[in-house]
Order: C-alpha cells, then sequence, then structure tokens
C-alpha cells in the first residue's frame, strides 16, 4: 500500500505525524518505508533523530537518485541507526522501519519524464519489497504531488497500486480552507489527478483527511479559562465543524484527530509509551490517536462511501 501525505500549507503537523504512523505500523508488525519527497525540507531524518552529518544525507539521497546522480538512494534502518534511547532496542514483533533520506543540501525541483521513469522504478520495488509506503510530500501544488499523481496514474508504469491519500490541516479557518482547496480546487488532488488518467471518483474515494493539534476542550487547561474564554472556545469549534461540513471536509471525510499534543509543541519527535507511561511527558491521548490512525488505514469500512 502507498500512503501519500499531502497538505496545503507548512505547520500542519503533516510530516511528524505521518513519521509517527509509521513508527506506530512497525510496531504493530508492519514492513515499513518513509521517503522524504519534502524536498523543499527534508528533515525525517531528524524526526526518526537519526545522524544529520556524514554521507548518509549528502549526495546519495532522493534527490540524487531522482536526477540520476546515483543508482539508488541512501536507504537507513531506523532501528538500527537512530539515536533515540526508546527504538535502540527494535521491539519483539515489530516490522522494519526504514527511511530513504532526501538530500541534506537537495530544494525544490522541476521534475520531468526522468524524474517520473525513476519514481516509477523505485515505488515500484518498495512495493514489493514493503507492505507499507508512506510518501511525506512537499506543501502544496508540488512537483513531488504532481509526481506521484503521474507516476501512481493507469498507465503510469505502477499498474493500480493500492493507494491512500491523507491531507493534513490543523484547527484553525485557515489550514482547513487551504486542505479543502488542496483536494477540491483548481489544479489539486483531483483535478490534476484526472487530468492525467485518474477516474475522479476512485481518487477522490481514496482521500481521507487527518486534523492536527485539536484542543480537547473539556481537557486542561481549556476548562480552567475564563467563562468568557470557555464559550467562545465553544463558539469556534462549532463554526470549525460548520466549515468543515460545508468545504467537504467534515467528520464523515476524517480519518483522525491528534490532540493538541505540548510535546510536539516543542520537539517534532516520534511519540512513544516510554514517553506516555515512562516520562509522563507527553499524552496517553495522542498515543492512542496515532494508534488508531494507523489501525484505520488498512480497515476498509473507513474508506467506503462518504
Amino acid at each position: 500500500m502507498l500512503v501519500l501525505a499531502a497538505s496545503d500549507k507548512g505547520g500542519t503537523g503533516r510530516s511528524v505525524t505521518s513519521a509517527n504512523l509509521a513508527y506506530r505500523l512497525a510496531l504493530s508488525g508492519t514492513d515499513v518505508c518513509f521517503l522524504d519527497f519534502d524536498f523543499g525540507s527534508p528533515t525525517a531524518t531528524a524526526v526518526f533523530d537519526l545522524p544529520a552529518t556524514g554521507p548518509d544525507v549528502h549526495g546519495t539521497g532522493l534527490h540524487s537518485y531522482l536526477h540520476g546522480a546515483t543508482g539508488s538512494p541512501r536507504r537507513l534502518d531506523v532501528w538500527t541507526r537512530t539515536e533515540h534511547p526508546d527504538l535502540r532496542d527494535r521491539p519483539t514483533g515489530s516490522g522494519r522501519l526504514v527511511l530513504f533520506p532526501g538530500d541534506r543540501t537537495g530544494g525544490e525541483f522541476v521534475t520531468g519524464a526522468e524524474q517520473l521513469h525513476r519514481c516509477v522504478d523505485l515505488l515500484g520495488h518498495l512495493g514489493r519489497e514493503f507492505e507499507t509506503v508512506v510518501i511525506d510530500l512537499s506543501a502544496g501544488r508540488s512537483y513531488a504531488m504532481e509526481m506521484v499523481l503521474a507516476a501512481t496514474a493507469p498507465g503510469g508504469g505502477l499498474g493500480r497500486p493500492k493507494s491512500r491519500w491523507l491531507v493534513f490541516h490543523r484547527w484553525t479557518h485557515q489550514h482547513m480552507r487551504a486542505a479543502a482547496e488542496l483536494t477540491f480546487g483548481a489544479h489539486g488532488i483531483l483535478e490534476a489527478g484526472e487530468a492525467m488518467g485518474h477516474r475522479r471518483e476512485d481518487l477522490d474515494g481514496s482521500i481521507r483527511f487527518v486534523r492536527a493539534a485539536v484542543p480537547d476542550l473539556d481537557s486542561a487547561p481549556w476548562t480552567q479559562v475564563s467563562p468568557a474564554q470557555y464559550k467562545w472556545l465553544r463558539l469556534c469549534d462549532r463554526r470549525l465543524e460548520q466549515i468543515a461540513d460545508e468545504r467537504g471536509v467534515g467528520r464523515s471525510r476524517v480519518l483522525a484527530s491528534i490532540p493538541l499534543e505540548p510535546v510536539l509543541q516543542w520537539q517534532e519527535r516520534l511519540i512513544t509509551d516510554a514517553d506516555v507511561f515512562g516520562r509522563g511527558i507527553a499524552d496517553n491521548a495522542t498515543r492512542l490517536s496515532l494508534s488508531e490512525l494507523a489501525r484505520r488505514l488498512d480497515d476498509d469500512s473507513h474508506w467506503g462511501e462518504r
């Protein structure tokens, strides 16, 4: 299965949530690889707490591969290479967890026939090697988004791979509207995909939304604000639900809501069980929501008709 992680804006939690998704899938026994196609900001090595220096992410990453500078992109086994203290010993029963990083000095670039051919070749190979391939795309209507839409289209070279699109947004007016525009608007996922040969109905059915940094207004500190502030927060929350329904990103299209997590406000990182139960620094609600996102990803009952 291919999992395409998209967002129209930066700061949506797309990269850190999709990395945590890959981690949770691996914990459940799934063989997972994570491709850092966020070409303008390839920072997945930091989220997985992998060394940021040395040859591993310079000159042999995905940028170099897609430009033909290397025959195969660098792969990093997260379990053996991470500097995260909770991940140094691979958990019993876990699947493989491999990162394909971008080059440290890489940036956004125009994609053409050569890059598409290399992308198809890579995804085809990884699709046979791993059960789930998570692709973290650059924000917005990017060349990376266009490339994977072309690669996964009928006749694109991959056949008809099982693909899931996750569109991330924060729980704000601006982010929600941006997510809807990226999906349904001009030159968005559906329009661009249809132009490349996708059936609009099929592509639409493969898209779900992930809300990030969603505050729980029934928990502290939200219940400890003044009565006027709490009333205003409730009004905002109801208005956001109304806007979500109007824009086509309402609850029926939401695969998961990730709570506002204090740890992630300070550091983009994997949320481990030790963070919750050992150190007590992360909220269990965050761990549960990430685990539920991983479970729902391959549960067809969450991908039916709207």
